[in-house]
């Protein structure tokens, strides 16, 4: 009970920052430049988490933290087990949404759009800058299945590290890349007594759309 009391009596004022139609910059990628380079100098950890949120094709919702590993002036990129849950889901069902929350700056940036699988090519060239470790684990885990133990964990691992000794490590037919190429922003600035600024940006045949929502 003291816990749910607690979590009642939770309170934050924020005042850091603000966001405008004014300041805001013109495009959605420059303004979150814009804000990723604040994250940068601010030394955060994982400055690049985001929450990626799915749906399976009947709607039921599945969301779970990624890092973000790639921005280009169309997209957001980031890589896994394509046979894993979230690679199942994103298979019957493009649209998606990223979230990324940097409470210590008093902002967050919300993002929609398709999905789209990222070439062969380009997923190898990435997999190669992953550390030794990593590269091993991508072969070691059946990402998302069941298993009985972290010892069967641990044991396959050093299977896979003794099987590719001394040998150059492919990505796995499995894993690779994907790009979300948004059709939706929104920038939001945490504020005084709640009132706080949301900057939105929607995508139209002439380009993007910028509005202001209530908070």
């Amino acid at each position: 009970m003291q816990v749910r009391k607690s979590i009642n009596n939770l309170r934050r004022e924020y005042k850091l920052n603000k966001l405008s139609e004014e300041t805001v910059q013109k495009n959605p990628f420059k303004q979150f430049d814009k804000w990723f380079g604040d994250v940068l100098k601010s030394g955060l950890i994982e400055p690049n988490a985001m929450v990626l949120a799915t749906s399976d094709a009947k709607g039921n919702p599945s969301a779970r933290v990624v890092l973000l590993k790639g921005l280009t002036k169309t997209g957001f990129k980031f890589f896994t087990n394509y046979s894993s849950r979230k690679g199942k889901l994103l298979t019957e069902n493009s649209a998606v949404s990223l979230l990324f929350f940097w409470a210590e700056l008093e902002r967050q940036v919300r993002i929609e759009g398709r999905i789209k699988k990222l070439s062969r090519t380009e997923s190898q060239k990435y997999f190669n800058t992953r550390p030794l470790q990593s590269r091993l684990a991508a072969w070691s885990s059946e990402q998302s299945e069941m298993i009985p133990s972290r010892d069967h964990l641990e044991t396959r691992f050093q299977i896979i590290k003794r099987q590719f000794k001394g040998k150059k490590i492919p990505a796995p037919t499995d894993w690779g890349g994907y790009i979300l190429e948004p059709g939706y922003f929104e920038f939001w600035q945490g504020r005084e007594n709640r009132l706080h600024d949301r900057i939105c940006f929607k995508k139209t045949n002439k380009g993007w759309n910028i509005f202001r929502l209530a908070p």
